[in-house]
């Protein structure tokens, strides 16, 4: 009898000593690191705007998190977290003693641990410090942590750590990422059954995920809202309509890219502004994008690569030669030189590559307009009479002797044409007979104001054969879309971070060529779309100028135009600089989106500016029948027929 007393009061100190000398080893013996959570900074989503202030998309690393303050959590999705989870979570010190010695019975009766009595604290301990693994050691050190995280963290630290570490399914971390996520609402639009359903996701997210088991995370959202009712947290009314309620609930993708080749060069550009977290710094920034715009210039380009396909197919063309054609577009409000649409490629799923930034290729005629700047810059003007007559030009090339003899594209000359009429019909044969009256190294001088780099040092640079990306010629064109003064583009107006300004955008302009003259190419310009190669890149209801390009053997088609607050650049052309078909040009296979993209322009923006403005020193007058425009520096012909001051116009 002594011994079975002996025993069992042996078995019953063993049940409580054992633990306790267990506890205490692991409590004296390890280290227990909590800066982690004493220093909480978890890696958080970066989320990018356009302009007008829609999310365009989300950057994150392994987490997709938006990070929340406890001071704007709303006091009722503390009560349902606590009501299911942890209902004295204000009145412990990190562990829940009557709900161990529970579980520590169960798990006895049950031979392993099957309940694990774990208070909010012990649950952020789990996530953040230690593994998931049912081990007594790892319940130790759970409850260890707790403790010491309990004397050094307020209760509200506490709460704010865990809502914004949780896992909440769906690939959603944190309860702020889940709201915004599952219902696009902020924290403080949720409504009692939103937030209930949000409260009954940390015990098994995957199972509750209303994405994935909307019946199972109602049930489970039920009986949060019947512990509320419960505990007198909420009265009948609240009761009955939170558990009538069926949210809606999206299905989101976590990214939300609604504009990857634009989400692509931001993350390019931003590290040029010494942002290299913006994956995981929790940024918001705030392109000049404007998402309409991005879709419609998509859209527009699309179709102009899908008319080529179709035009390809009736002429019973190689489908090989039509295999690589891809094109680009970019699209800069004039003054500001703010980017409006970046596209990068017709179908980015197919192709990653950003051809409007990246992709450098050769101007064709689209070049010409900058060499007739010059020029009406040193005093020609549009009625200024140039030579169009082949010539034969010799020159030594890598020791060898060798012959040029260009000719247009029609094949034929006119002996003198107008400035206006060469540019209008792009002569080459004209270009580059003026190209030889201003003089190559002057010119070169003058085109190097554009900001221009590599200009070629002979007469091929009448052709336009000097590499560049759309978006550099956008930024090179705008001078003439902005009254001569030239704008660089910008992609990105701000970056903040916790409300504090990162980065603001500074806009960076140079005159090139005074208003007047500015005006005067684009008068020219105009001409170009209304009668000239650039004829298919013409809307009804707006001014367009602009000018077509093709390079040899049509490898590049070129559109870059403007209206008068918006300058577009659409290229395409084989990967492999390959030939297009032979009757693709620019004006055949580029203005169409141009042109597609102005009339959605429209529809989007109907109070969109549509006519030129004229600056102050224009002189429209007649000349050989026609309006000529001058200026005091592109002074008019002296010739009896112009002469006339009758119909002079001063602007």
């Amino acid at each position: 009898m002594r011994f079975l007393k002996w025993l069992f009061v042996t078995i019953f100190l063993s049940i409580l000593i054992v633990p306790v000398a267990i506890f205490v080893y692991y409590a004296t013996q390890e280290r227990y690191e909590l800066s982690s959570l004493l220093e909480y900074k978890p890696k958080t989503t970066t989320q990018i705007y356009d302009r007008n202030g829609v999310k365009i998309a989300n950057l994150f690393e392994e987490e997709h998190r938006y990070y929340v303050l406890y001071e704007d959590i709303p006091a009722r999705a503390i009560e349902a977290l606590l009501a299911i989870e942890d209902t004295t979570f204000f009145e412990h010190y990190g562990i829940n003693v009557d709900a161990i010695l529970r579980a520590i019975i169960k798990d006895i009766q049950a031979g392993k641990l099957v309940e694990g009595a774990s208070t909010i604290t012990q649950q952020l301990v789990k996530n953040k410090l230690l593994s998931r693994d049912k081990k007594i050691e790892r319940k130790i050190k759970e409850i260890i942590y707790s403790l010491k995280l309990e004397q050094q963290l307020s209760k509200e630290q506490i709460l704010e750590r865990y809502l914004n570490e949780i896992y909440y399914g769906h690939g959603y971390f944190g309860i702020k990422t889940a709201a915004m996520g599952y219902y696009r609402k902020n924290l403080n639009q949720l409504s009692l059954k939103e937030i209930a359903i949000l409260a009954g996701l940390p015990k098994a997210p995957s199972t509750y995920a209303p994405t994935k088991n909307y019946e199972i995370s109602l049930g489970r959202a039920n009986r949060v809202i019947e512990r509320m009712h419960t505990l007198g947290w909420i009265d009948d009314e609240e009761y009955k309509e939170a558990l009538a309620e069926e949210p809606i609930v999206y299905d989101d993708t976590l990214t939300q890219n609604l504009a990857p080749s634009v989400i692509d060069e931001i993350i390019r550009t931003a590290s040029s502004y010494g942002i290299n977290d913006i994956k995981s710094g929790g940024y918001d920034i705030y392109s000049t994008i404007d998402i309409k715009l991005q879709d419609a210039a998509q859209v527009s380009l699309k179709e102009a690569y899908e008319l080529a396909l179709q035009r390809a197919k009736d002429r019973k063309a190689d489908p090989k030669s039509m295999a690589k054609l891809n094109g680009a577009m970019v699209s800069i409000d004039s003054s500001s030189g703010d980017i409006l649409a970046l596209v990068g490629a017709v179908d980015y799923k197919l192709s990653q590559y950003n051809r409007a930034t990246q992709g450098k290729r050769l101007c064709g005629s689209a070049f010409k307009p900058f060499i007739y700047q010059v020029a009406i810059d040193s005093g020609y003007s549009g009625a200024s009479q140039l030579i169009d007559m082949a010539r034969t030009y010799t020159y030594t090339q890598n020791g060898k002797l060798t012959t040029w003899q260009p000719r247009n594209y029609e094949k034929n000359f006119e002996g003198l044409v107008s400035l206006r009429d060469s540019l209008v019909n792009s002569r080459n044969l004209a270009t580059i007979n003026l190209v030889n009256d201003l003089g190559l190294s002057s010119l070169s001088k003058e085109l190097e104001k554009f900001g221009m780099k590599n200009i070629p040092q002979n007469l091929s640079i009448s052709l336009g054969t000097l590499d560049l990306s759309p978006l550099e010629f956008a930024e090179y064109f705008s001078s003439f879309a902005n009254n001569g003064v030239q704008v660089k583009p910008n992609l990105i107006e701000r970056v903040t971070k916790d409300s504090h300004l990162v980065y603001e955008k500074k806009v960076q302009t140079k005159e090139i060529s005074k208003p007047t003259q500015a005006y005067i190419m684009t008068n020219i310009l105009q001409d170009v779309v209304k009668k000239g190669t650039g004829r298919s890149a013409g809307v009804s209801g707006i001014e367009i100028a602009g000018k077509t390009g093709t390079t040899n053997n049509n490898i590049d088609g070129w559109f870059v135009g403007y209206s008068p607050t918006i300058e577009s650049v659409v290229w395409f052309g084989n990967d492999d600089n390959t030939p297009m078909h032979r009757l693709e040009t620019g004006g055949r296979i580029a203005a169409p989106a141009f042109s597609r993209y102005y009339a959605r322009v429209l529809e989007l923006y109907p109070q969109t500016v549509r006519e030129f403005e004229v600056p102050q020193g224009v002189i429209k007058m007649p000349f050989k029948g026609k309006l000529e425009y001058f200026s005091d520096i592109s002074k008019p012909p002296l010739l009896e027929d112009s002469s006339s001051t009758d119909d002079t116009i001063l602007f």
